[in-house]
């Protein structure tokens, strides 16, 4: 069977002395992406020297509204400190789709076509960044300029993949060049 890799978290701070550390979930099924037994790969962030590539589930559970896992290759609180950082991705099938009609894969985005409001044409989506606050669409305009805009529904009102478009509410200096940088 196929299957495509999708983004399921983000390591943050250790918690305590045995190597646990908060995960900034991005999946809809935690329970299931970071249960005992689970590999996931792991992409340490730019300039990282850890030489993690795959990460074992040993344990997880909630503390308050945090989810703290223990994986067996980050032995002690040092060990979780280097791993700070470092996404976490599993593999689905490929005909996967997310249950929140609100959430999408990042294979799902790639390759859409961006229009404004208007219905002019931006560019496309590229890529995807992954950072700590909101994740980022990259759209290529025609010009071949990168744009980097938040993926968060007040700047992208809609996404329909079915059509292979999505509509950002573009601003100048957003993916438009402000007049002056024309």
């Amino acid at each position: 069977m196929e299957t495509i890799e999708v983004l399921v978290g983000r390591i943050g701070k250790p918690h305590g002395l045995r190597g646990d550390v908060t995960v900034d979930v991005r999946t809809d099924e935690p329970e299931r992406r970071f249960a005992a037994g689970a590999v996931l790969r792991a992409e340490p962030p730019r300039g990282s020297h850890s030489p993690l590539r795959t990460l074992t589930v040993s344990d997880s559970r909630r503390h308050q509204s945090v989810l703290l896992v223990r994986f067996a290759e980050v032995p002690d609180r040092a060990a979780a400190e280097a791993a700070r950082g470092i996404l976490l991705y599993a593999d689905l099938p490929a005909d996967a789709t997310p249950d929140d009609p609100d959430e999408y894969y990042d294979h799902q985005l790639i390759g859409l076509a961006a229009y404004d409001l208007d219905g002019t044409a931006l560019g496309e989506v590229v890529s995807l960044v992954h950072g700590g606050a909101q994740d980022l669409l990259t759209v290529r305009t025609p010009a071949g300029r990168d744009a980097l805009v938040p993926f968060v529904k007040a700047l992208v009102p809609e996404v329909d993949l079915a059509a292979g478009r999505l509509v950002v509410a573009d601003r100048p200096g957003l993916v438009t060049p402000l007049p002056e940088d024309g």
